[in-house]
C-alpha cells in the first residue's frame, strides 16, 4: 500500500465515521428526552457532519475521479463505507446513545489532538478546528456517563448494560491496521500505541468515577468497519440518508 492510497483510505474513515454518527444523532430530532438535550444532540450532529464534509472534500481531491464531497457521502454503497462499527449502532435508550458517544468521543478527541501535529498541513488545519468542537462533545458525553453510572439504581443498571453492549465494538477504535501504520510512520496519523494507551486511560478513569465496570481488554471484538464489512444497521442508515440523491441523482435547486 502506497502512502497516497493509505491517505485516501484514512480520510474516508474519518469522514464516514463522522457522517454516520451524525446521521444516527439526527434520528433523535423530535425524540430526545428533553428540549435542552435535543438542542445539544443536534449541535453535536451538525458539528460531525461539518467535519465530515471537510474530510470528504480533501479525499475527493486526492481520489480525483470526478466525485465531489456530496457524491462520496451519498452515492456509495455500504461496502464502500469505511466508518467504525461503533458509529452505526442503534440509539436504543439514552444510556446506549451516550455510551456510544462517549466511547467514540474519547477516540475522536485523542485522534484529532494528534492530527493537529500531522505532517500533512491540510489535515492539521481541519483537525485543529474540529478539536475545539470535539472537546465539548467529550466533556458532555463523559458527564452523562458519570451522571447515569453514579445516579440511581435504575440509571446505573442501564448505563452498565450500555457499556456491556457497546464494549465489543471498542476494539476497532484502537486496533491499528496497515493503513493506520502507514499513516503513523509517515507522521500523518497518530502513534497507534499512544492512541490506544490514551483511550484506555480516559475510558477507565471516567468509568471508575461513574462506578461502572469496563469490559475485558482481551474480550472478543467486532472488527471490519474500516474495511467495508458492516453490521446490518448501516444499510438502513444509508437507505434513509441517501434517498433523495439516489432517487434524483444530480438534481439541482432552481
Amino acid at each position: 500500500m502506497t502512502q497516497t492510497e493509505a491517505l485516501k483510505e484514512y480520510l474516508l474513515r474519518l469522514a464516514d465515521s463522522d457522517m454516520i454518527l451524525g446521521q444516527r444523532l439526527c434520528e433523535l430530532c423530535g425524540k430526545a428526552p428533553a428540549l435542552e438535550e435535543e438542542m445539544a444532540l443536534m449541535n453535536v450532529a451538525l458539528d460531525l457532519v461539518g467535519q465530515a464534509r471537510n474530510w470528504y472534500e480533501y479525499a475527493a481531491e486526492l481520489i480525483d475521479d470526478g466525485r465531489d464531497a456530496d457524491k462520496l457521502a451519498f452515492r456509495r454503497d455500504a461496502h464502500e463505507y469505511r466508518n467504525l462499527l461503533m458509529t452505526e449502532q442503534p440509539n436504543e435508550d439514552y444510556a446506549v446513545t451516550m455510551g456510544r458517544q462517549f466511547f467514540f468521543d474519547v477516540y475522536h478527541y485523542f485522534t484529532l489532538k494528534s492530527l493537529t501535529e500531522s505532517s500533512d498541513e491540510r489535515i492539521a488545519g481541519i483537525a485543529a478546528k474540529a478539536l475545539k468542537e470535539v472537546t465539548y462533545h467529550l466533556r458532555r458525553s463523559s458527564e452523562w456517563v458519570k451522571r447515569f453510572g453514579d445516579g440511581t439504581e435504575e440509571s446505573h443498571r442501564r448505563m452498565q448494560d450500555a457499556v456491556d453492549i457497546l464494549w465489543r465494538f471498542t476494539g476497532e477504535l484502537i486496533t491499528p491496521d496497515d493503513t493506520d501504520r502507514v499513516m503513523a510512520e509517515a507522521g500523518i496519523g497518530p502513534d497507534t500505541d499512544q492512541l490506544a494507551k490514551d483511550w484506555r486511560g480516559m475510558v477507565n478513569e471516567v468509568l471508575t468515577q461513574a462506578t461502572l465496570t469496563p469490559g475485558a481488554e482481551d474480550a472478543w471484538m467486532y472488527m471490519g468497519g474500516k474495511h467495508g464489512e458492516h453490521t446490518e444497521h448501516l444499510g438502513f442508515i444509508l437507505a434513509e440518508m441517501q434517498f433523495l440523491q439516489r432517487a434524483y441523482p444530480d438534481a439541482t435547486t432552481w
